[in-house]
Order: C-alpha cells, then structure tokens, then sequence
C-alpha cells in the first residue's frame, strides 16, 4: 500500500477530488494507473501544443535552458509518466506536487514548455516530489535510468531547478488542493489535441550505452527496461 493524498490532511473538502484523481491509498496489485497519471499527461500536452503553436506563429522561442533536448521525441508523455509510475514505488500524489514545482519553475524562470524540455522538467519535478513526499526513495542513479538519462545529468538538473525554486519545495495542504481542482478543471476542458505529444527521442550522444541496453538493474522488485 502506498500512502495518498490523506498525507496532506485527511479533512479535506475535496476528498471527492482525490477518490476521483485516485489520490488516495493506492495498492500496486490494484488494476489499471491512477488517474492522475492521464489528467497530468492530458494537461501537459495541452500546454506544450499550446505554446508550440504560438511559438510558430512568433519569432519568440522562449528560455533555452539545459532541460532542452535536440531531437524530436518518440514517447508520448502519458507513456512517459506511466513508465515513471511503473517503475518507481512512489505515491500518487507526488505528481500533483511535481506539477505544483513544474509551475513554480515555469514561471520563475520565464522558460515555455515544450516537447524538447517537458520529458527533463518531468523526471526531474517528480524526483523532487518523491523525495520531498514519500518516506521511501530510491537514489538518482535508479532514477536516472528510469528517466533515460544518466546520474550526472539528473544530478545536474536537480541542482538547477533546486536553485531556481530557492530550494523551497514545501506544498502547504490548501496549495495541493488548490492544483489538485485545477488539474482535474482543466483535465475537463474540451480542447482537442491534434497530435499525441512525443516524448523522449534515443539519440546518438545523448546518454550512454549502459542506458539503452536491453537489460538494465533489478531495483525493490522493479526491472527496468530500455524505452
């Protein structure tokens, strides 16, 4: 069993929200991905076509920070975060808190949301989550390969979006409920996405060969595999 959203306050006025989210105690035997998983994805995506579009249309290419990647992506972000859910024994709530963080970065920072940094600003978001959260975490090592990076560059932008957040990671029970209805409004919303969002491209240089080998370590019961 995996502790939930209760975590934040067990009286809560939305608690509706969070049975609806599947924010509460989830057990990983239970079938199917809280939903969270697919509203967060649903939301991401949303912004980054958004802000693709603009971009287009503007001779404005937003902050090019060192969460930008080169290529184009081949997962999707729903496939993305899902694969982060699998293979990474933390609570469902920790996405709600790396979107607050994710928000936070986004607006300190001035940098826009695409599909060439959105996979970065996502493990690294929910890296700090977790740890921030959850009394259990595995090292960034595992999670570096989780994520498809190596533990280097984790490191590296962990320390970046600490230092762009002042290192204050606090989320304050109103502040989770707060996203938490946002996130499940805005998962409501009737705009249509043309085109999955990709995420992720394999790309010569990018990580090393230990990384995209077809058998990668055994962590808490977890095999994690190459994309």
């Amino acid at each position: 069993m995996i502790m939930g959203a209760e975590g934040f306050g067990t009286k809560s006025a939305i608690s509706k929200t969070y049975a609806n989210m599947g924010l509460e105690q989830y057990d990983r035997g239970d079938k199917g991905n809280p939903k969270i998983l697919s509203i967060l994805a649903s939301v991401l995506e949303r912004t980054v076509q958004k802000n693709e579009k603009a971009m287009k249309g503007s001779k404005e290419r937003g902050v090019v920070t060192v969460f930008h990647g080169t290529r184009a992506p081949v997962l999707t972000v729903r496939q993305y975060i899902e694969r982060i859910f699998k293979y990474s024994n933390f609570s469902p709530s920790c996405f709600v808190v790396a979107y607050v963080y994710l928000e936070k970065f986004l607006n300190l920072t001035d940098c826009l949301l695409t599909s060439l940094n959105v996979h970065r600003l996502l493990i690294t978001s929910i890296v700090l989550a977790v740890k921030f959260v959850d009394d259990d975490c595995y090292n960034n090592a595992y999670y570096a390969k989780v994520g498809g990076i190596t533990t280097a560059e984790l490191n590296k932008l962990e320390m970046k979006f600490l230092k762009a957040l002042d290192f204050r990671l606090h989320v304050s029970v109103e502040s989770f409920d707060k996203y938490c209805l946002k996130l499940e409004k805005e998962s409501n919303s009737k705009l249509q996405i043309d085109r999955p969002i990709r995420i992720f491209a394999w790309g010569k240089g990018m990580i090393n060969k230990d990384i995209v080998s077809n058998c990668s370590p055994t962590v808490g019961g977890y095999t994690c595999r190459a994309f």
